[in-house]
């Protein structure tokens, strides 16, 4: 190697660097801000909870005991607290509101009953909503009526999880522990009292009045409406001034004038030759296959509970085979676990590219890693699985179930699956390192490696979600997974691996791809990092949560305005570079390239932009309309990204003779007509009836069992139907086939045949 390739600086200007790193410094120095903020501002928890009488309804300790009791047995996957987690059952906390409000109109107190005094349902409100919590004493004292509604609703629990037949999708005696029981009500108890006892030295409770709720006064505040408007007018300010100068400068570059004239002609996969390492991925993209084509399975069974909510299929029992909270439990585990299967290898597969060599030892260190990998995922099924059927004492929380969603999997399996994802980084270091001491330190091999290694970071600030904090700390900690990890640190492994693509096909030049991954980095984080708050608008978090969140988080969009305005230019530049699309070997990875981009505009853009206001998140936060924006912007960008690396390997793996382009395009159109069919046909319209019934009868009610089975909620339920199968036939099953294909008949490139160099193209002269 030179002397002048050791010195070679940055092929952009440093200015890139500098602003991608005060970006992300200013973005996570106000998260850190905000991590000391929420500790000292979440609802207290009370040490004892007292009637008037001073008898003692429930401490501290059964709080945290229900808290133990609802991530044991999974209940985050079956309804939701605060609005988060799955939609088929109820949210507890609106749920036990209401009941509760109900119950304390019934038996007025004493208040009520002098003459001229507030009509029964107002002196709930105003009693609900005074602050009973003495921090000098550590106790909370219910007023008689919320006493009385404990007791009451104790009872009301017992009957629904641990009813001899079954109640509301619960399989028979679900959970037939009295205390256990107990211990749950008080959970809920606690998280309805904090909906409406007014924050010290505020109007407004901890939640900032949510949910809606007539009966008990809670309606939305100042400030969500205030910011909502100002999170628009982010949005298309910030939206007109980004895209006036990238159309008059052309900052993404992709068009560059110094490619107009280029011409490249690609290395004919067949005779590009392996490395040991990369061969080895084979099988890590036959079980990204076998993972999606289970967790599409799975899916199928979620949706069939919600159009059958009796819990049977055709007569057989499948609330007491796979019950809903441990299907949707796999559905979302499956999800992470195939896709980060894809990323890990690419990973893989790609630092030899840009290398030109391998390190030895690569294709032993990946089996070692898939093994590993197998181990967590069929470990983390099992135990989910067992932790709800509580059949592991207690080490439910170690190797069961932690509860959280997203972070289901138990804390030994969430451990050793951030090992491997550091190990995974690793792997890509050792084959990257040959790169390195030639380069800069921001240049495109460095960015490669930054992204890889911020993967197992982010996802280990997971281990953070303590079990014996409260909610809204928990909640904070998940979302730091939920939202940096998936949505903003993935994306960046996405941008640097896709301009990595195509620079090693010849299609762009370095200085192009560098540009591109640090506008990337830089619009992203300057949105995505602090935007992390939009979630946290009514889990107990302090009203700034929800400023900060809701302006931006609507800066979210820009990037993905860019990139959706781009996306097609992908497909054709990759065309025109080759001649024609018929010489161009990657035209379906590609497409599905071109497919991340529509659906991160639409999914995380367009129906991600609409919850995250924060007016509507207060009627609609945890209703189909959330469910629309996880699937059209996890499936739809990480999904298809995942899918277009799968296809771009698998290319140059298996032997030419064997490889399908129509299983390819069968997929393509399978799983995009599908995931549409899925949002247009079901979870958009559901979600915009549910945020109606929200606003005209209250939250409870969009979210109850009523709701699901009244009469345009059931027919739009079974028309999910044909789009849903359309995905698991045509678009899973394809994949695995050729996924199959590399394992069963892998190339085998003759010495003649093999470059001097791992090139994929080279550039026409004439």
């Amino acid at each position: 190697m030179s002397d002048g390739l050791k010195s070679r600086g940055m092929v952009i200007s440093p200015r890139w660097l500098q602003g991608a790193v005060l970006t992300f410094v200013f973005g996570f120095t106000v998260l850190g801000f905000l991590a000391t903020t929420i500790y000292r501002d979440e609802p207290p928890i009370p040490g004892k909870v007292v009637d008037p009488a001073g008898r003692v309804i429930f401490t501290r300790d059964d709080v945290f005991g229900g808290q133990s009791v609802f991530e044991k047995y999974a209940l985050m996957e079956y309804g939701s607290l605060f609005g988060h987690g799955a939609i088929l059952g109820p949210d507890f906390t609106a749920e036990y509101l209401h009941l509760q409000a109900e119950e304390m109109s019934r038996t007025p107190s004493a208040e009520g009953q002098r003459p001229g005094a507030l009509s029964p349902i107002d002196q709930v409100a105003e009693d609900l909503h005074q602050n009973n919590y003495d921090p000098d004493t550590d106790t909370l004292t219910f007023i008689a009526g919320q006493a009385a509604a404990f007791d009451t609703l104790r009872e009301f629990y017992s009957a629904r999880f641990d009813s001899p037949t079954g109640e509301n999708i619960v399989p028979p005696n679900f959970i037939q522990n009295p205390e256990e029981i107990r211990k749950l009500t008080a959970y809920f108890a606690w998280s309805a009292w904090a909906t409406t006892a007014n924050r010290p030295g505020h109007d407004y409770s901890y939640t900032n009045n949510w949910p809606p709720e007539t009966l008990v006064g809670n309606l939305p505040t100042a400030d969500s409406v205030t910011w909502s408007v100002l999170s628009i007018i982010a949005l298309l300010g910030g939206a007109g001034i980004v895209l006036f100068f990238f159309g008059r400068y052309d900052w993404l570059g992709w068009r560059g004038v110094e490619l107009e004239q280029r011409q490249v002609r690609f290395i004919p996969p067949g005779n590009v030759r392996l490395t040991p390492g990369q061969r080895a991925t084979a099988w890590y993209f036959l079980i990204v296959a076998l993972l999606f084509l289970a967790q599409t399975l799975v899916g199928g069974v979620i949706a069939h509970y919600r159009a059958d909510p009796t819990g049977t299929f055709y007569g057989l029992n499948l609330s007491a085979l796979l019950p809903y909270n441990l299907a949707r439990t796999w559905h979302l585990q499956l999800a992470i676990f195939w896709v980060a299967a894809a990323y890990l290898g690419a990973g893989i597969f790609i630092a030899p590219l840009i290398t030109g060599r391998e390190p030895k030892g690569q294709r032993n260190l990946s089996y070692l890693l898939l093994g590993a990998l197998v181990i967590v995922v069929v470990g983390s099924l099992i135990g989910e699985a067992a932790s709800i059927r509580n059949l592991l004492g207690d080490l439910w929380f170690w190797i069961g179930a932690q509860g959280w969603e997203y972070l289901d999997l138990g804390r030994v399996w969430q451990a050793l699956l951030t090992i491997g994802l550091f190990f995974w980084a690793l792997i890509v270091y050792r084959g990257l390192r040959p790169k390195f001491s030639g380069e800069s330190i921001g240049n495109m091999p460095y960015l490669f490696f930054y992204a890889s290694l911020a993967i197992p970071v982010f996802y280990a600030v997971g281990m953070l979600a303590n079990p014996s904090s409260g909610f809204a700390v928990v909640d904070f900690w998940r979302f730091w997974v939920v939202h940096l990890w998936v949505e903003d640190f993935l994306e960046l492994f996405t941008t640097a691996t896709v301009a990595y693509a195509f620079v090693l096909l010849g299609i762009v030049s370095e200085k192009v791809s560098t540009r591109v991954i640090y506008l990337s980095i830089i619009l992203y984080s300057a949105g995505g990092v602090i935007g992390t708050l939009h979630h946290l608008y009514f889990n107990g978090s302090p009203a700034q949560f929800m400023a900060l969140g809701a302006f931006f988080s609507a800066m979210e969009v820009i990037p993905l305005l860019l990139l959706t305005f781009e996306a097609w230019s992908f497909l054709q530049i990759g065309e025109a570079r080759a001649g024609g699309p018929n010489q161009f070997p990657h035209r379906w990875a590609v497409w599905f390239l071109v497919a991340v981009g529509v659906w991160n505009f639409l999914g995380a853009g367009v129906f991600g932009f609409l919850i995250n206001l924060p007016i509507v998140s207060y009627y609609e936060i945890g209703t189909n309309l959330t469910v629309n924006h996880g699937h059209t912007a996890m499936f739809g960008v990480y999904g298809m990204l995942a899918v277009a690396l799968l296809l771009f390997c698998l290319r140059y793996i298996v032997r030419p003779d064997r490889w399908s382009t129509r299983a390819e395009a069968i997929s393509f159109w399978s799983v995009n007509v599908g995931l549409a069919w899925m949002a247009f046909a079901n979870l958009f319209p559901i979600g915009m009836l549910q945020i109606y019934d929200s606003v005209q009868n209250g939250y409870w009610h969009a979210r109850s069992l009523e709701f699901v089975l009244s009469e345009p909620i059931h027919f739009l339920e079974w028309a999910r139907l044909p789009g849903d199968a359309l995905i698991i036939l045509g678009g899973t099953l394809p994949l695995v086939y050729l996924a199959f294909q590399a394992v069963r008949y892998p190339k085998q490139v003759t010495a003649a045949a093999e470059p001097e160099k791992a090139a994929l193209f080279t550039e026409v002269t004439e």
